[in-house]
C-alpha cells in the first residue's frame, strides 16, 4: 500500500507538534533555574502532562497505520514509562526524596518518551515495512 499525502501531512504535523512540545518543555521547564521554586506536585504534573500530550499525538497518528503491532508497541513503551515515572514521582512526593541517580534515570525515561526520536523511528519503520511489502 502506498503512503498517501494525507498520511504524510498527518505524520509531519505530529512531528512538528511533538518537536514544539519537546522544545518548550526543555526551554521553559528543564533548563529554567526558576523551576526549583515550584512545588514538587506542580513539577511532576507538568512533566506528566507533557508526556501524556506526546502520547496522545503519537496515538492519533499510529492508530491509522495498518500494522497494529506498531500501535501496540507505542502504547507499551509509553504506558510502561508512565508507570515507572508515576511510581518514582509518587515515591518522591509522599515517601522520601529520590536519589540523584534515580532522578537522572527518571529524566532519561521522560526525555525518551517526549522526544521526537521514538515517533520518527516508528514512522521510518512503517515506511520501510510498506516498501518491503510492495516489492
Amino acid at each position: 500500500m502506498k503512503l498517501y499525502k494525507s498520511d504524510k501531512v498527518r505524520f509531519i504535523a505530529g512531528l512538528i507538534l511533538i518537536g514544539i512540545i519537546y522544545s518548550l518543555f526543555y526551554i521553559y521547564f528543564l533548563e529554567n533555574k526558576d523551576v526549583a521554586a515550584l512545588s514538587g506536585f506542580l513539577r511532576h504534573g507538568i512533566s506528566f502532562g507533557a508526556t501524556l500530550t506526546v502520547y496522545f499525538i503519537g496515538t492519533s497518528h499510529l492508530g491509522t497505520l495498518e500494522d497494529k503491532w506498531m500501535s501496540s508497541l507505542w502504547h507499551f513503551v509509553h504506558i510502561s514509562g508512565l508507570i515507572i515515572l508515576t511510581g518514582l514521582g509518587l515515591f518522591d512526593l509522599f515517601i522520601a526524596d529520590i536519589s540523584f541517580n534515580m532522578r537522572r534515570f527518571a529524566l532519561t525515561i521522560l526525555e525518551f518518551l517526549i522526544s521526537p526520536v521514538l515517533y520518527v523511528g516508528m514512522g521510518l519503520l512503517n515506511r520501510s515495512l510498506k516498501q518491503q511489502s510492495a516489492s
